[in-house]
Parts: C-alpha cells; structure tokens; sequence
C-alpha cells in the first residue's frame, strides 16, 4: 500500500471529514487506507464516530488520553503503507483530489516529507473568535511561495506526509505530552537528520473555530510545553528555531528576565482582558506567551 491516512480523534465529529477522503479513495481509485485513533474522547463523540468502522481500514479506541505527540507514532504500529498523510480531525476536504494530489507528488518526487498548507475562513469572525482567526490569518495560512522560504519553520503538522521509515527514525517528542510546539520540535529534528521537507499547495479547510478562551488556553499550555523542553534539552539554546525561546534566552543573556517579570505582573490582567475580547494585536499574544515562558521557568 502507498498511502495510510493518519487521523488522530478527540471530541470531535469526524464523519464529514471520513466520508469525504472515502469518496475521493473509492472514486479515483486510490492506493490509499484510512487509519484513525480515538484519544480517549467522551462517550458523546465516540459514538458519533463509531460508525466509521464499517468504512475505515482500522479504528482504534484509546482508554486513556496519551497525547499529541505519542499518538501521532502510535500510527506506525498499525499503518502498513509506505507513507502516512497526517490530519488533524477537524480539518475539512477542499478539494476533489486531495488524495490524488498527494499520491501524484509521491509518485513523482519520492518526497521523505511534504507539508500542504491550511485554510481558515478569510471572512471575520465575531470578536469572541477573533484571537485565533487573526493567529491562523497571519502567522499560519502561508501560500506555498512563502513557506518554501522557511520550509522547517513553516511547518506544520496538522496536514502532511511523511515516509513511513523517516518517522520510525526521527519520532515526535513524546515527553510533550500537551498542546504546544510539538510540530517545530519535529521540524527541528528533521533539520538535524537532514530530511527535506517538501512544500506543496494542498491545503486542508481548518473547520473548527476556538474561542479566544480556548485558545488562550492553548497559548499558556505550549508555553508550559515550551519550558519542559528547556529544561530538559540542553542543546535548545543552540539550534532552537522558536522564536519564543530565542525572546526568552535573549532577555537571559541580557539580565532582563526580572525587569520583565515585573512589568508582565502588573499588565497581565489588562493583557488578558484585551486577548479574551478579541480585540488585541498578536504583539500582545506574544507578550503574553512570553510571559507564561518566564512563569514556567522559574516554577519548581
């Protein structure tokens, strides 16, 4: 088999996106399977999705959450393909080839990795959903022309291929058990391994929109991740490519940690008043992440 579709489930409704990727297998007949792993969701969503089993080649049920990172290798053991197209599960099907676009290109180039893109909604959305949106519009929706400029840094894992040989030998960091920077790190890993990643225009729809709370939640928990890895790679100074942990080891070498604590205390109510109204810059955001980095550093 050439191609096994990876798709990691947590409380989310999975069957549009399922369905769609069926259609285009059976349609164009595609040298492609459908793989999918729930990660301990509630009853609610396992039984939405249950029904899958009937059309995918594997479904797995999880007893306990184990994690981004962890699931994601936890594919290798069950996928028999020479690749593995990687999806996040609330991801939407844009285009009549996807698939097809994907085998094309392996068929092609042989590729080790290839990154897609993602879309959001350009429309904008009510202020309690801004704070993502403004994130994925800026700093994520990258077309192809720019992303091949930064091809590790502009990584992400939310749709991408990858050799399934390259990830038994260059894994995701399992010690990252939450949301947060999980996608960079293997970047940086496959940087180090010398393994090019590809970047193509296959976007996948982002179909799931957070409200700045959840998000803002996200924010602190990869920050919380982001100081795990400090802490425990001692090679991160030199060859991290996160430009948060670089802001955080510049303000270090600076002496400015404690100035920047302090002021971070006195704003951070005002600071998390504007995130969570949707109405502040991604400046801010990143004042913020900065400052919840700082606040894990020094927490025993």
């Amino acid at each position: 088999m050439k191609l096994s579709i990876c798709i990691p489930i947590y409380n989310f409704d999975v069957n549009d996106l399922v369905n769609d990727l069926n259609d285009q297998i059976v349609s164009h007949n595609l040298d492609a399977k459908i793989i999918l792993i729930d990660d301990a969701s509630d009853a609610e969503f396992v039984q939405k999705n249950k029904p899958l089993e009937d059309i995918v080649n594997h479904f797995i049920f999880l007893d306990n959450n184990i994690g981004r990172s962890k699931i994601r290798n936890l594919f290798s053991k069950y996928a028999i393909s020479e690749y593995l197209l990687f999806l996040d599960c609330d991801g939407k099907i844009i285009s009549k080839n996807f698939v097809k676009n994907y085998l094309d290109f392996i068929n092609e180039k042989s590729p080790d990795v290839v990154y897609g893109g993602r879309k959001v909604d350009e429309s904008k959305p009510k202020p309690e959903f801004g704070l993502r949106w403004r994130f994925a519009v800026e700093r994520e929706n990258l077309p192809v022309k720019v992303r091949i400029k930064s091809p590790y840094l502009d990584f992400q894992t939310n749709n991408f291929i990858v050799k399934k040989s390259i990830l038994k030998q260059n894994p995701f960091d399992e010690s990252i058990g939450q949301y947060g920077y999980e996608d960079l790190i293997f970047a940086k890993d496959l940087y180090k391994a010398k393994v090019k990643i590809d970047h193509i225009e296959n976007p996948i729809f982002n179909n799931d929109v957070e409200t700045n709370a959840i998000f803002l939640e996200k924010a602190d928990q990869s920050a919380k991740s982001l100081a795990h890895l400090i802490k425990t790679d001692k090679d991160v100074e030199k060859s991290s490519k996160i430009k948060l942990a670089k802001a955080y080891f510049r303000l270090k070498k600076t002496g400015g940690i404690f100035l920047y604590r302090l002021l971070y205390r006195l704003l951070k109510p005002f600071i998390q008043k504007k995130l969570l109204e949707g109405t502040a810059s991604l400046r801010i955001l990143d004042f913020y992440k900065l400052g919840q980095l700082i606040y894990y550093m020094n927490k025993n």
